[in-house]
């Protein structure tokens, strides 16, 4: 199995280390045919895109497009989910500039309200303590992410599982009626083995990212590709990859 694309890197635009240049180049001397440059979206406290520099990203991007013709570079954008209703942190100025929309839980996102940064952060953090708790914590996030993937055309969930609890059989369903992939995350180890086999069962397709943070990590899919091959997972549902 071969992957042929990296969608989920991030460049000093957000937290990444190096720039899209180099994020490109990196992806080159690996052999990938595209990349996408997907830095955290603006809703993030800490280090989310700042609005001003959408502009910027997107002039960048279309003129590497030019300069590189082994290469497609494609602007998309992390993003936070921010409610439990399933908000993300999205306008429509910024889906302007977008080519790809990926979401997922994060913590460090300015939640819409005091309740949903309660569920958030002090919830999740219980339910490590508490059966019942996590239980209703997971049925919270598993809502949420459905919420967002009803509300939005996303392409990709980022790492399902790996911030939050969730259930993974639920998100799969909703996914695969949408036409949202699911990630498995080489560097979160989300989707686990586990999530994986669940989530075949139902008719969704996935995405090997590296959700690299330095260029020299772009194309590192090595370990999403072992757990998918140990699943049973076949190319044909892997949208960036070929046998």
């Amino acid at each position: 199995m071969k992957v042929f694309a990296d969608y989920h890197t991030h460049t000093l635009y957000s937290h990444g280390k190096g720039t899209i240049r180099d994020n490109v180049e990196s992806a080159i001397k690996k052999g990938l045919r595209e990349i996408a440059i997907a830095d955290h979206g603006v809703g993030h406290l800490t280090y989310g895109v700042k609005k001003r520099n959408l502009s910027k990203i997107r002039t960048e991007i279309d003129a590497l497009n030019k300069e590189y013709k082994e290469i497609k570079i494609l602007m998309g954008m992390e993003c936070n989910i921010i409610s439990y209703d399933g908000e993300i942190d999205i306008d429509d100025e910024i889906m302007g500039y977008i080519d790809m929309l990926l979401v997922g839980f994060h913590f460090g996102a300015k939640f819409r309200t005091l309740k949903d940064s309660y569920r958030a952060y002090i919830l999740n953090y219980c339910s490590r303590f508490s059966k019942n708790i996590d239980e209703k914590i997971r049925k919270l996030n598993t809502t949420a992410t459905i919420n967002a993937i009803n509300r939005y055309d996303i392409d990709l969930i980022t790492h399902p599982g790996a911030k939050v609890d969730i259930d993974t059989k639920e998100l799969a369903k909703a996914a695969a009626k949408r036409g949202t992939a699911l990630e498995i995350n080489s560097s979160h180890g989300q989707l686990s083995l586990e999530y994986i086999k669940i989530a075949m069962e139902e008719d969704v397709n996935f995405i090997i990212s590296s959700d690299a943070h330095t260029p020299e990590d772009v194309g590192n899919v090595e370990k999403g590709i072992t757990r998918a091959i140990k699943a049973g997972l076949k190319a044909e549902r892997i949208l960036n990859a070929e046998d």
